[in-house]
């Protein structure tokens, strides 16, 4: 191992200088630029953000027209549909109004042809309630139904107890929906004679 003498001076070390202005600068100086900006282009972002606020802000109002348009019409359709909801059935009714009418204006007609025309009308009208699904209740002989059958009056019969005996007024049903109940007299429980 070889020990180098302190007092020697180093052979390879050169004296620190500092740089000269002008010169090539060293690989570990930088030279100087302008601060870098962070959003070089704020006012242009900003620009972009508003216009696409209002692009937004403009198809809300848009869709929100439509919104308050296809109410407006739903409420116009429902209104229409409610006012003009039985035209079909009113249609079907009217040969009915024009027969009875003209049986009215027959003044001296035969009672044979007055029935005939009754008859008639009869079926035209029966026709109407058939093409609007308007069905009759005539429940004689069957059990009573508080749903479908209002008992004004119960009677003695030999029939089985809640048993519709006398049918006063026919009741109508459309679809499922009872319009009128049947008017009935119902058979009593019999009384036991003790």
């Amino acid at each position: 191992m070889t020990t180098q003498d302190p007092s020697a001076p180093a052979a390879t070390e050169a004296p620190a200088t500092p740089p000269i202005v002008g010169e090539m600068p060293g690989p570990d100086i930088v030279a100087e630029t302008k601060p870098a900006d962070p959003a070089p282009d704020i006012g242009a972002l900003l620009k972009r953000a508003e216009d696409e606020a209002a692009e937004l802000k403009d198809a809300w109002l848009r869709a929100r027209a439509d919104i308050e348009n296809v109410r407006r019409q739903a409420a116009n359709d429902l209104a229409r549909a409610h006012k003009y909801a039985i035209e079909r059935f009113a249609e079907d009714l009217l040969p009915v109004k024009d027969a009875l009418e003209s049986t009215l204006a027959a003044g001296n007609a035969a009672p044979d042809a007055l029935r005939a025309g009754v008859e008639l009308t009869l079926k035209q009208l029966v026709a109407a309630f058939d093409k609007a699904q308007i069905s009759e209740l005539d429940p004689a002989g069957q059990k009573f139904d508080p749903h479908q059958h209002q008992a004004m009056t119960t009677v003695d019969s030999a029939q089985p107890a809640n048993t519709v005996v006398q049918v006063f007024q026919k009741g109508y049903r459309l679809h499922d929906r009872i319009l009128r109940p049947a008017l009935v007299a119902v058979a009593k429980a019999k009384e036991d004679a003790s």
